[in-house]
């Protein structure tokens, strides 16, 4: 996968660097060279360019990419220019950072195809964490529903799915228990690997530092929360 980031602020930065590590080919843009300069050894490409110069992308073929982000959050003119003008060079799936509403709408009306709302989205991880300390990490994948990776903690701890009755209980899905599994290394020193079970059994215990994976929707996730806190 070819992916183009532009805009290397701290967010631009951050996605381009990550997108690597998981394997894609990453060209990072911007017009200041110190930014390119600062990741140049972290993506695929860094290119210092102004993507709304249409003659600039040509040159880097920015239409062969698979996807386009445009990271721009403190230029909404530049954002909205370098939307259109990747539209115009055929790059068929655009997303774009938007900074607030007016900025999201002009953004999908020009064909952004998804768009990103880092500040909304932040503020939602920061509540969750203070509401929901518990809460390691938490994914909206559709409208009040949400994928959680939580520690459960003792009053689960020792319980096999059945016995903890969360899906009864909760109507939540377990669909993955992390487990940090002791063992001895080559060295004779004691040590952890983490292991996965992606596929557990009603009878599969749960330990008092197992992150669980829990699939549902946020009111039953929320009568969860308040229980544990209770305890």
């Amino acid at each position: 996968m070819i992916v183009a980031v532009i805009g290397l602020g701290t967010f631009g930065a951050k996605t381009a660097s990550r997108l690597f590590e998981k394997g894609a080919e990453v060209i990072a843009i911007d017009s200041n060279v110190e930014l390119v300069e600062k990741i140049k050894d972290r993506v695929t490409h860094a290119v210092c360019i102004d993507v709304t110069d249409e003659r600039a992308a040509r040159t880097i073929n920015i239409s062969d990419c698979d996807v386009a982000i445009v990271a721009i959050g403190d230029n909404i003119e530049m954002s909205i220019l370098s939307v259109a003008m990747l539209r115009k060079l055929g790059v068929g799936r655009v997303i774009a950072r938007a900074t607030d509403k007016l900025h999201e709408h002009v953004l999908k009306e020009i064909g952004a195809s998804e768009i990103i709302k880092v500040e909304e989205e932040m503020g939602e991880i920061i509540a969750s964490k203070i509401v929901a300390p518990h809460v390691l990490q938490r994914y909206n994948f559709a409208a009040g529903y949400s994928i959680v990776e939580i520690k459960l903690g003792s009053s689960f701890a020792g319980k096999t799915l059945v016995e903890s009755q969360i899906r009864q209980s909760y109507s939540l899905n377990i669909v993955a228990i992390q487990k940090r599994v002791p063992y001895v290394n080559e060295d004779g020193r004691a040590s952890y690997r983490i292991e996965i079970n992606d596929s557990p059994l009603p009878m599969d215990v749960i330990g008092e530092d197992d992150i669980i994976v829990l699939v549902g929707s946020e009111k039953n996730f929320n009568k969860l929360f308040d229980e544990i806190a209770e305890v």
